[in-house]
């Protein structure tokens, strides 16, 4: 099992729905959770495209002051060439050494995607998805490619110079649709959901896998989700609680109006698992936001995308995370609010409860079981380069 970390590019928060608390997305602060996740064993950390600052160059940025932590970096095929992809990739497993990995985003805003010159529908996105991974995993293992798309043309490419990893960095991707899973299945080798009830988890990795089968090919499944984790289970449903404090009606009905206009099969899915809680903007009931044991739907009231969390006492949490498991997940990318502490959290209550891989680290048996023990291991006690 991996466990990755999320950096908030767009800025962190204390708490949803509102400026109390709220922490920029200043570079010293980027930097301070990017080291904390490295010495702590998380095995990545995912850094989201999007309006926010630009995921190539804070990924770059951190390779100096981390040392074994891999940076899921996320990009759009859209907005560049798979040429220019494919170097930039590259170089960039070159200089950390093979510590990228690559977040493949087709996106389903249609007035975010807007912002950056695509103006293609949510088919066509796909379709140029396609034909963007077929010449990048080309070019990556050394061909020389010509190709003539419906929407991409390359002549004579090729890369000058090989990745660290072979054939090339590992490639994530997520999306629900028909096309999505389409795309996972040809070109994909980790397939991530966000954090939907087990049953349906479940039911979407039957299809990836079946389509995977279809293509001669294998993919491994990862989840994208939020999780609040204390000593106790009601400190953790306190926790939860007191991240909407400030959610209200009013910020509720601009964020559905927001999750209405996208296109993506993921975010509907997500809105729906309110359980019957939300109508027309309103909020009836906040305790009935646990949709499935240890699964609350409260991050997704104003939240779009990832917008559930699992919540519980360490054995809890770990055991829900053990059911994924069960059913195919291999990767776990959380968030918490706000990251920084919530990364220590974490790593203290269950990294110790879990078969944790980290990088270069031979585990299971080496987990620590207490935090203290943790903090020896990991040398965080010793002075760290500002």
């Amino acid at each position: 099992m991996e466990v990755f970390w999320y950096l908030p590019t767009q800025g962190d928060e204390r708490y949803l729905g509102t400026t109390i608390g709220r922490r920029p997305a200043t570079y010293p602060y980027m930097q301070q959770i990017a080291q904390a996740v490295d010495k702590l064993g998380y095995g990545g950390m995912l850094i989201g495209t999007g309006q926010k600052q630009d995921t190539w160059i804070v990924a770059t940025s951190l390779i100096s002051v981390t040392e074994r932590l891999r940076f899921l970096v996320a990009f759009r095929p859209a907005i560049m060439s798979p040429s220019l992809a494919v170097r930039m990739a590259a170089t960039f497993d070159q200089i950390s050494n093979g510590r990228i990995i690559l977040n493949v985003v087709t996106g389903g805003d249609t007035k975010e995607l807007a912002k950056d010159g695509i103006f293609l529908d949510h088919d066509q996105r796909y379709e140029l998805t396609d034909e963007f991974l077929t010449i990048w995993r080309s070019l990556m293992q050394g061909d020389e490619v010509t190709f003539n798309g419906r929407h991409l043309q390359v002549q004579g490419a090729k890369l000058q110079f090989p990745p660290v990893q072979k054939p090339y960095p590992t490639l994530y991707f997520g999306g629900s649709s028909d096309a999505a899973l389409q795309v996972a299945a040809k070109h994909i080798d980790v397939y991530l959901t966000w954090g939907e009830p087990p049953h349906q988890v479940a039911q979407k990795i039957a299809k990836v896998r079946q389509l995977a089968a279809e293509q001669g090919r294998t993919v491994r499944f990862g989840i994208r989700m939020h999780v609040i984790v204390r000593e106790t289970t009601q400190k953790a449903w306190d926790a939860a609680n007191e991240l909407i404090q400030y959610v209200d009606d009013e910020a509720i009905a601009a964020a559905h109006r927001r999750f209405a206009e996208s296109e993506s099969e993921g975010q509907r899915r997500m809105t729906q698992l309110h359980n019957g809680e939300v109508a027309s903007g309103t909020l009836r009931e906040r305790k009935n936001l646990e949709i499935s044991p240890n699964l609350w739907a409260g991050v997704g009231l104003v939240r779009g995308g990832a917008g559930t969390a699992l919540v519980g006492d360490p054995e809890t949490v770990a055991a829900r995370m053990l059911e994924y498991a069960d059913l195919g997940i291999d990767t776990f990318v959380f968030s918490g609010y706000p990251h920084l502490e919530e990364a220590y959290r974490v790593a203290e209550l269950l990294f110790p409860r879990l078969p944790v891989q980290t990088p270069g680290i031979a585990l299971p048996q080496q987990v620590a079981s207490t935090f203290s023990e943790f903090v020896t291991k990991t040398d965080l006690l010793k002075p760290q380069p500002v």
